[in-house]
């Protein structure tokens, strides 16, 4: 059955590895779509850490629908078994896929979504809501008409703070010129910001650990890890016993570091406090203090609603995710490789037709992987074309690790730190 709504694209926000995977799927079901992609070129924020090796192997960050389109187009598909690097899944699968005649023409580049309403009708107005198109603002003040919006615009612009209350630390800001972000290129581009200096890494997640791995290879530097909880072990993870074997030798390397001496840490450290000393940072919590030249902010991320604030979206009081998915993701309880399989029913939000795909519907719970948002982009493009018995029947195939969770209950105060990326 067809609607007035019918002719219009769905809106695909962000051309990242979920977005285009989206795009894949509706290019299959001939579906009319627009990807919105606010960096220059495809998978633009992968790109920002181009120099970081995923730990999981190509098998599990190839879409099925992407590679059959890519496959028909005479890709090579890459070893299933080799860990690319941020920058060979951009090169060597995202570019290419971008570069498709059944993608390249409905994405848009330098489009940056400022905002998300039903045209003509704000949150509080229920009648003819759903037939009633969607209103995509561009910052450039460009409107975009949609019948559907899949946001799938992640989480990378929207870093956690270092303040251990979830709110920025006292003089947090005064001192950002001294923080990076995570995954910093440490061995290339921003080598010279560290090199020979005293740096604080903050956070206990494997971001963290990459980091503080390669700062560890770095001459003359002063390395020191802080986490909030009061042991190490959550994100030592599961090591040998890990599915994927390059994350647990991520944790082995780690724990040796530390138990050497190479990398000094410092448990049950909640940042209350950063203070400018000469040419650097006083960090506190309260009771001890370190003085550091730099520091990396590796605590994770959190999704960014505002653009949807005139939508009506039910959102779970603790991961910030759909209420149904809550449980299935929270990280006192799951692991990557536990997370059950689930799609557009727990996807599904109280606004008809706007769903939250990839790392962005997660919330604030750091169990992603990108096997896990290829599905959902699958289940809700297929719920999108009316095909609910395809939509409902979701199925995910992911590596067994323990690492999210090693201890079931994160310590109080604690922030779950990034996972699966």
């Amino acid at each position: 059955m067809t609607t007035q709504l019918d002719h219009l694209p769905i809106a695909v926000i962000g051309g990242g590895p979920v977005g285009l995977a989206a795009a894949a799927h509706l290019a299959e079901r001939g579906l009319p779509f627009l990807v919105l992609e606010a960096g220059d070129t495809p998978a633009a924020a992968v790109r920002e850490w181009g120099h970081v090796r995923l730990f999981s192997p190509w098998r599990y960050n190839i879409d099925p629908a992407a590679a059959k389109l890519l496959a028909d187009a005479g890709w090579q598909r890459p070893d299933d078994e080799q860990l690319p690097t941020g920058a060979q899944l951009a090169r060597d699968y995202l570019q290419p896929l971008a570069e498709l005649p059944a993608l390249e023409p409905h994405i848009r580049y330098g489009a940056r979504v400022a905002a998300v309403t039903r045209a003509g009708l704000d949150r509080l107005r229920t009648a003819g809501r759903e037939d009633t198109p969607f209103l995509v603002r561009l910052e450039n003040g460009e409107d975009i008409l949609a019948r559907s919006v899949i946001d799938a615009a992640g989480t990378w612009n929207t870093p956690n703070v270092l303040g251990a209350s979830g709110i920025p630390a006292h003089g947090e800001a005064d001192v950002s010129p001294y923080v990076s972000n995570a995954l910093p290129d440490v061995l290339g581009r921003d080598r010279d910001q560290f090199e020979g200096r005293r740096v604080l890494v903050v956070g206990a997640g494997h971001s963290a650990a990459n980091t503080l791995l390669s700062l560890a290879e770095l001459p003359g530097t002063t390395v020191t890890w802080a986490i909030r909880s009061g042991s190490p072990f959550r994100t030592y993870g599961g090591e040998t016993g890990d599915a994927l074997p390059a994350r647990g030798a991520l944790g082995s390397r780690l724990r040796e570091h530390v138990e050497s001496g190479a990398i000094t840490l410092l448990t049950g450290f909640g940042i209350q406090r950063l203070t400018t000393v000469g040419d650097g940072v006083e960090v506190s919590d309260g009771n001890r203090g370190l003085v550091v030249d730099r520091i990396v902010a590796a605590t994770g991320f959190r999704p960014d609603h505002r653009i949807v604030s005139e939508l009506r979206l039910d959102l779970d009081p603790i991961m910030g995710s759909t209420r149904a998915l809550a449980p299935l993701i929270d990280p006192n309880e799951h692991s990557c490789g536990t997370v059950p399989p689930h799609g557009v029913d727990e996807l599904t939000q109280p606004e008809p037709g706007y769903y939250a795909i990839g790392v962005k519907s997660y919330g604030r719970a750091p169990t992603f992987l990108l096997a896990t948002g290829y599905e959902q982009a699958r289940s809700v493009v297929a719920a999108l074309d009316g095909d609910w018995a395809a939509a409902r029947d979701v199925r995910l195939d992911l590596p067994e690790t323990g690492v999210c969770t090693s201890n079931p209950v994160l310590a109080p105060g604690e922030q779950a730190g990034g996972c699966c990326g």
